[in-house]
């Protein structure tokens, strides 16, 4: 008994492949061509990987990406033409790989390097692995010349990581917030400036960070005027009470330096300037509790 092309055929178009646009589908490439690479991915005609479509980087060396008789997964983006050949990418993998991992990024409050690529008055374009992002002005380190970051890189957390819009906004100082953190611990004496003073507490600088020195943190005694204790501008030093990295909170305390209660508010100088000697004291009384 024979088998004709015909029959072949019929054989062919009675069996359903189910080849769908947004598929994810395993295939062996079998031949390289100055116009892409050719794929068996089991249906009726040999899969179409165009040049554009092999990788997010710029001039894949073939060979490597796509070695030949290597079975690996591949995304369809066009459907079947007249002879049943269907388009494929690893391009767009490759690119929901990278979303999927910015959002682990981002919801671990991690960090990522970034390269400036352009401006406008509302912040600078970066790239970000190939990925386009932004950075709002009011969330650079440096906003006051926006030129002179063109071409430079930074580190950024995430400020919003949404595939479906293709959205991908940063945060240069908040990731300049998270690394000075890191570089803190609890019980640290640390020196800063007063920054602002509100009825609940007074914001302290840190070298480009923010951290809290709450009104019951300034001294073992009850203050009810945090203005007649401390001027905006003063510099202060103080002990790091708590960290909060995930939500870029630095709590302070300046009572733990006090020697009897009221004595900042009596002596601020003073207790300033012996910081470094009740800091030890104040470190060691806590390595004590902790055995």
């Amino acid at each position: 008994m024979t088998f004709s092309a015909d029959d072949f055929a019929q054989a062919l178009a009675q069996h359903d492949f189910n080849f769908e646009v947004g598929q994810t589908v395993h295939g062996k490439p079998v031949s390289h061509d100055n116009d892409g690479v050719y794929v068996d991915i089991g249906g009726k005609a040999t899969a179409f990987l165009p040049p554009d479509e092999i990788s997010r980087f710029a001039q894949p060396d073939l060979e490597v990406i796509v070695p030949l008789h290597e079975d690996r997964e591949f995304l369809i983006v066009k459907g079947e033409d007249a002879e049943g050949k269907v388009t494929l990418s690893i391009r767009r993998l490759e690119i929901k790989a990278l979303w999927g991992r910015l959002a682990e990024l981002e919801a671990d409050s991690q960090t990522i390097e970034v390269y400036v690529t352009g401006l406008n008055k509302g912040g600078v374009t970066v790239d970000v692995e190939g990925l386009r992002g932004f950075i709002p002005r009011s969330h650079l380190v440096e906003r006051d010349n926006l030129e002179a970051l063109k071409g430079q890189t930074l580190t950024a957390g995430f400020l919003e990581v949404d595939p479906d819009r293709n959205k991908l906004v940063l945060s240069n100082r908040q990731a300049m917030r998270s690394t000075r953190i890191g570089e803190l611990e609890i019980g640290q004496l640390v020196s800063g400036t007063v920054r602002d003073l509100k009825p609940f507490g007074a914001f302290v600088d840190l070298q480009g960070v923010s951290g809290l020195l709450h009104i019951k943190q300034v001294s073992q005694t009850y203050i009810s005027d945090l203005t007649k204790v401390l001027t905006v501008g003063d510099s202060i030093k103080a002990i790091v009470l708590d960290l909060d990295p995930g939500r870029g909170r630095i709590s302070l305390s300046t009572q733990v330096l006090e020697n009897r209660p009221g004595e900042i508010v009596e002596n601020l100088e003073q207790v300033m300037g012996e910081a470094e000697d009740r800091a030890r004291r104040h470190q060691e009384k806590l390595r004590q509790a902790s055995q």
